[in-house]
């Protein structure tokens, strides 16, 4: 059972620091084409393109809303455990996370119909991996403090929280304008699993009281449960247990050969005016059945114990006996730790996105005098203004609630070559997020890169969060009207 007890910590809390999947600075810029993947119904002014494969979208994001690596690691001249104490555990409470996300475009391209200009469609594959782990206040106050003077204290395993999970995203979607105010989008999605864990509806309670025949009496109250996919396959390869390739294994879970999901995302973008557009999308609106190579571990009962109780002169009956062993083989029956092999659903963590932009200053072809909107096209059609501003708000359902955020923006076009994008993003990660995007357009390549949290990069080991995205295209534009 000991060894058991341990894989399942180590799962939980092994994963260390590493999620909100926020793209402020990719949503809504429009010249670049992954652009699309946030908004199906964005405005698009693109006769095709291509993305390089594994080079036209790699996006990494590592965040924690609590303490960071230089806030316990800083040479300050305070002792460590007094450090632990203040900033973490007193420092911390239970909504506070610890989050990464990687996402890498395997294949993505998009083209405009020839028989029906106003539609476009874009397809493609990436993959996806998520984690997050909720700071776990009471059983981090109980590993470090104990028990012994912590008399009639609840300790909540409802604190433990965490989720994790890598795969495949197989998808298709078509963007049609219906005139020239509105223009929507939807996209299909398939999912392939690769692997998942998660234990997020634990509940149950670890209390010490006086007890009646020993000192102290101890109880535990727990319905807790690890749910996995994806691990014991490759557990059992790395311990030669089965023949097979890790690699073999994760490339056939990839193509479509994991746990298979599906989902859908949707999204518009409609012109109040000539110059003020708003924009929104519903992201991946799905689930993934995970059927194959499953195993879980749960911790479910109550017990109560005064430790080993030895009754005199009755212990001497027996002088083999085992009091320890008892109480450990009392307390399994009380509060089993099993092991699971049931299939079970999990649902993709649904985005929102929303914005308002006011687009100003003359159009990048200032000649150009028309009730226009933004966009890149022939004169025919639409173009861009020089100039964007405005605001908007991102929310991702997370085991604890809705994670929101809010960003201001000003977008800055140089000619038909460079556009800058940068933001302002407030969430509970941080409140001085400052981030910048560049596109260059180099004939028919399309370059772009991106940062956030620029601030913290003076001191990488102090910031609470950090991503970035580059990306590498060939495009044609124009409309083909």
């Amino acid at each position: 059972m000991r060894e058991r007890l341990l894989l399942m910590l180590a799962v939980l809390f092994g994963i260390g620091p590493l999620f909100s999947q926020n793209k402020e600075l990719l949503y809504d810029f429009t010249e670049i084409p992954q652009a699309i993947l946030l908004n199906p119904g964005m405005n698009t002014s693109f006769s095709w393109y291509a993305g390089i494969p594994l080079a036209s979208g790699i996006y990494g994001q590592a965040g924690t809303s609590g303490i960071t690596v230089h806030s316990l690691f800083a040479n300050d001249g305070l002792d460590i455990n007094d450090k632990v104490r203040a900033r973490a555990l007193n420092g911390m409470s239970k909504r506070d996370e610890f989050g990464e996300t990687v996402q890498i475009d395997l294949l993505h391209g998009g083209y405009r119909s020839k028989n029906n200009p106003r539609q476009f469609y874009s397809f493609g594959v990436y993959f996806e991996s998520n984690t997050i782990l909720y700071w776990p206040q009471d059983l981090a106050y109980l590993a470090f403090d104990g028990n012994a003077d912590q008399l009639g204290r609840r300790f909540d395993l409802g604190h433990l929280k965490t989720r994790g999970e890598g795969l495949t995203v197989f998808h298709f979607g078509i963007n049609r304008e219906i005139d020239r105010k509105l223009t929507v989008g939807a996209r299909a999605k398939i999912y392939s699993g690769i692997y998942d864990f998660h234990s997020s509806g634990n509940t149950g309670y670890f209390v010490t009281n006086e007890g009646q025949n020993n000192l102290l009496s101890n109880t535990l109250v727990a319905d807790m449960q690890l749910r996995t996919s994806g691990f014991e396959e490759i557990r059992a390869i790395l311990d030669n247990e089965i023949s097979g390739s890790v690699a073999n294994v994760i490339t056939k879970r990839a193509l479509l050969g994991g746990d298979l999901g599906f989902g859908i995302d949707l999204g518009f973008t409609y012109s109040l005016n000539q110059r003020t557009v708003i924009t929104g999308s519903l992201l991946d609106l799905g689930f993934v059945y995970h059927a194959g190579d499953v195993k879980g571990y749960s911790l479910q009962g109550s017990a109560t114990t005064e430790a080993v109780e030895i009754i005199l002169p009755d212990a001497f009956s027996d002088p083999n006996a085992d009091f320890w062993q008892d109480l450990v083989d009392e307390i399994e029956a009380l509060v089993p730790f099993e092991d699971t092999y049931n299939s079970y659903i999990t649902f993709r963590p649904t985005q929102l996105y929303g914005s308002i932009r006011y687009n100003f200053g003359e159009p990048v072809n200032g000649d150009l005098d028309c009730d226009c909107d933004i966009g890149v096209t022939d004169a025919n059609t639409r173009f861009q203004y020089r100039n964007a501003l405005g605001g908007q708000l991102h929310m991702v359902n997370r085991p604890r609630g809705p994670q929101a955020a809010l960003t201001a923006f000003y977008l800055r076009r140089v000619g038909n070559f460079l556009a800058l994008k940068t933001t302002y993003t407030v969430d509970k990660f941080s409140m001085s997020n400052i981030g910048l995007g560049v596109d260059f357009q180099l004939g028919p390549v399309n370059l772009y890169a991106m940062a956030n949290n620029l601030l913290g990069y003076q001191n990488l080991a102090d910031s609470h969060y950090a991503s970035f995205q580059i990306g590498l295209n060939i495009l044609s534009w124009g409309s083909n009207r």
